[in-house]
């Protein structure tokens, strides 16, 4: 899933080369993950592919794991990957990748291209005024990356939650852009039990875990400007601590890195540095 650090260093790649150009056409080659509102609001008669060629984009935001594109006459692409979506900027003669759901061809001559292995991810074409119907954008926090909240502010953001602690991370209520991966990470980084219910948080442990939410993705913002490059469907994730790290030595303890599956999500850490067990819960 692309996170807000991977999606921070896809919005600066892409806006200089999208912005201003023109969409000459689109095309669903798979479908399920395009949903076309605009089309539905105009009692399904409008044609997604034939709607959106010769709009210009005209702005490109990220908010939280989601990127809105602006399209001239009022239309937007909000492009949400979800699992395993990626993006891929690339010349039109590039081979086309078999799980390919979404070619937008550009008048420069390029292809913005959008795929999906299991097309869990969602692209919504819709008029401005139609943003208010998408929940995942409208349910946001504020966004990882920009100003953090202070610590009481972020506290008082906590209280409403009586999840495991990685769970309400995730959620994107408190704060939005982490997924799993940065979850592990920003867990680990302030030791504390991934299935720990925020309400049994201590108050030395709010500290660690309001600093970690904010310097764990700003850290690794500055790793992915470095690695990705124009490669920006490449997930890099490498580097982590210990996400995808199963039975790896913990970089902090030595201990053996611990994962479990739980809810289809796998969660990597150290019972070491991160003891709990489910009474914690």
């Amino acid at each position: 899933m692309p996170e807000a650090p991977d999606l921070v260093v896809i919005w600066e790649f892409l806006l200089p080369r999208l912005v201003g150009d023109v969409i000459s056409g689109a095309t669903e080659r798979k479908p399920l993950v395009l949903r076309n509102m605009a089309g539905l609001a105009s009692g399904g008669g409008l044609d997604f592919g034939t709607d959106i060629a010769g709009r210009r984009v005209e702005s490109l935001e990220r908010q939280g794991k989601l990127l809105i594109v602006g399209l001239s006459g009022g239309r937007e692409l909000i492009i949400s990957p979800m699992l395993t979506g990626e993006l891929m900027w690339c010349n039109a003669s590039d081979r086309v990748a078999p799980s390919t759901v979404l070619i937008f061809e550009m008048k420069s001559g390029m292809h913005l291209r959008y795929f999906d292995q299991k097309r869990m991810g969602q692209v919504y074409y819709l008029s401005a005024d139609q943003r208010g119907e998408i929940i995942r954008l409208e349910n946001q926090g504020p966004d990882v990356i920009d100003e953090p909240l202070s610590l009481d502010e972020f506290k008082l953001g906590l209280k409403p939650f009586r999840g495991e602690v990685k769970g309400v991370l995730t959620r994107g209520r408190l704060v939005s852009g982490i997924g799993n991966a940065y979850a592990d990470e920003i867990l680990y980084e302030a030791q504390i039990y991934p299935f720990k219910k925020v309400t049994r948080l201590t108050a030395d442990e709010l500290v660690s875990l309001h600093q970690a939410v904010y310097t764990v993705p700003a850290a690794a913002v500055g790793v992915l400007r470095e690695r990705v490059g124009d490669k920006i469907h490449r997930k890099v994730r490498d580097f982590l601590k210990v996400h995808g790290k199963k039975n790896d030595s913990c970089p902090r303890c030595g201990n053996t890195i611990t994962a479990i599956t739980a809810n289809r999500r796998e969660t990597n850490y150290c019972r070491r540095c991160q003891p709990g067990s489910l009474p914690d819960k």
